[in-house]
């Protein structure tokens, strides 16, 4: 019998084409990844991507936890690039507010608005100005009809940036159409910098969050009015309802006949430093208590809660490595405000009187000017609640009048700018939606929280 012979078997005829497409396929993703990740690893992000920590105030570089480069190369693309593309966010139009008769008159301390400019009154702010000011920002703020641009340089410590953008994004929002078009340049770090003597001839518009009377830096609203995330701090709308409502558990007289602080004396201040040696309710009539807010984040963050340290009838303000944001906590308290010898002034604090919305302490022989206060106010307790703790009650620091002096203050500077503003091919147009997007859950909450909306009436007058 004859075997018929075997042909070969053969592979199907597509297969062929089948492997090279998927390999050129497999061979563009990998090039799409590899642009993908070059093009994100030059982008500077708000959440400090690929930048440096500022170089005049050093701090570790930032470390992040997306859960592999090429997941964090696509987010900083996505959030950056798209996401503000994506939301078609419209130029906003003025909105028509409520009768002029619900106008209020600002408080005092938007009368320093114009003496924060007056350098800039004659001269005008040029271009040149901004230009050297560059040398000493983080990051360069411009609103375009309504639309906010950010060309960062450095990165700030923790989330400053973020929520300070933040914070303009909610501006933009609670007066819609209102805002001027403006080209700042900002700081995000602690000490004034633009000194009068060095800087006179030619002084340099820098916005911080605070000056004193030796430097030309302009005053802003800090990051923590719209929360700070790595201390468990709310939003101010919030915290301030936390802690009167927590302040108002005693009254002043059954509160504990002590003054009270509790902060980081590790911050390069000499002035916590010898604080620390006046924890002596016996001896120097004050309880002085270290935070550390590592161990604090370990916990949960259960004993550092602002609404529970109202429980003492004074509360210092001691400043730190320059201002502190402690400051509105303080005077939020059910308590007489203790402030010790102020440098720094952030921009409402300029409108506190001594001897009328707080007790002045100097730094020389720090525990006997504290022992002196607390002695005085618990031996003329009717005095010292009549005249002292009624006046320290912040009243006039609500989140509209935040936003009105941001507006105010935008819109003076705005006036002496002599150019016209316009985003450098560096700046990267920020929406709320794009900060949300490079924000994690926690931030993310804060963010939320502290949104605002229009404004049903118009800003306070000057």
């Amino acid at each position: 019998m004859v075997v018929p012979s075997r042909t070969p078997a053969r592979s199907p005829s597509y297969l062929f084409p089948c492997v090279i497409s998927l390999s050129v396929i497999s061979l563009a993703a990998l090039f799409l990844d590899y642009k993908v990740d070059d093009f994100a690893s030059k982008t500077k992000t708000l959440a400090g991507h690929n930048l440096e920590p500022t170089p005049w105030h050093p701090f570790p570089q930032r470390t992040f936890k997306e859960e592999s480069r090429r997941s964090q190369a696509y987010k900083i693309v996505q959030c950056t690039y798209l996401t503000c593309l994506s939301a078609m966010n419209p130029i906003p139009e003025r909105r028509r507010v409520a009768s002029p008769q619900k106008v209020q008159t600002c408080p005092d301390f938007f009368k320093s608005i114009h003496k924060d400019l007056e350098p800039w009154a004659k001269s005008r702010i040029t271009m040149r100005h901004i230009m050297e000011a560059k040398r000493f920002a983080a990051l360069r703020i411009l609103i375009i009809r309504g639309k906010l641009y950010v060309d960062p340089y450095y990165d700030c410590v923790q989330t400053r940036a973020m929520f300070t953008i933040w914070g303009f994004l909610q501006l933009l929002r609670r007066y819609p159409g209102m805002v001027p078009d403006v080209d700042i340049m900002f700081d995000c770090m602690d000490k004034p910098v633009i000194d009068k003597k060095e800087h006179g001839s030619f002084p340099l518009p820098l916005f911080r969050y605070c000056t004193n009377d030796a430097n030309f830096d302009i005053p802003f609203p800090d990051w923590s009015f719209w929360g700070w995330s790595e201390v468990n701090l709310q939003p101010w709308n919030e915290e301030f309802k936390d802690i009167k409502h927590g302040s108002q558990a005693k009254s002043w007289k059954e509160k504990l006949p002590f003054a009270y602080w509790k902060g980081n004396p590790d911050v390069l201040s000499p002035l916590r430093v010898e604080l620390m040696k006046c924890n002596d309710s016996k001896l120097w009539g004050a309880e002085i208590l270290r935070q550390n807010w590592a161990e604090e984040a370990k916990d949960g963050f259960k004993k550092s809660k602002l609404s529970n340290q109202c429980n003492h009838r004074y509360k210092i303000y001691a400043e730190g490595y320059a201002w502190s944001v402690s400051l509105k906590y303080i005077l939020s308290c059910n308590s007489v405000a203790l402030i010790i010898s102020q440098q720094y002034k952030d921009f409402f604090s300029r409108g506190l009187i001594p001897k009328k919305n707080y007790f002045p302490i100097p730094s020389a022989d720090l525990c006997r000017s504290i022992k002196s206060v607390v002695d005085w106010g618990n031996a003329n307790p009717s005095e010292t609640e009549n005249k002292y703790h009624k006046q320290t009650k912040q009243t006039s620091l609500t989140m509209d009048r935040v936003y009105d002096y941001m507006l105010h203050l935008i819109t003076e500077y705005s006036k002496l700018l002599d150019y016209k503003p316009a985003p450098p091919s560096s700046a990267l147009e920020a929406c709320v939606e794009s900060l949300l997007c490079l924000a994690d859950p926690k931030q993310r909450q804060n963010l939320e929280k502290a949104a605002a909306s229009p404004s049903p009436y118009p800003p306070c007058t000057l």
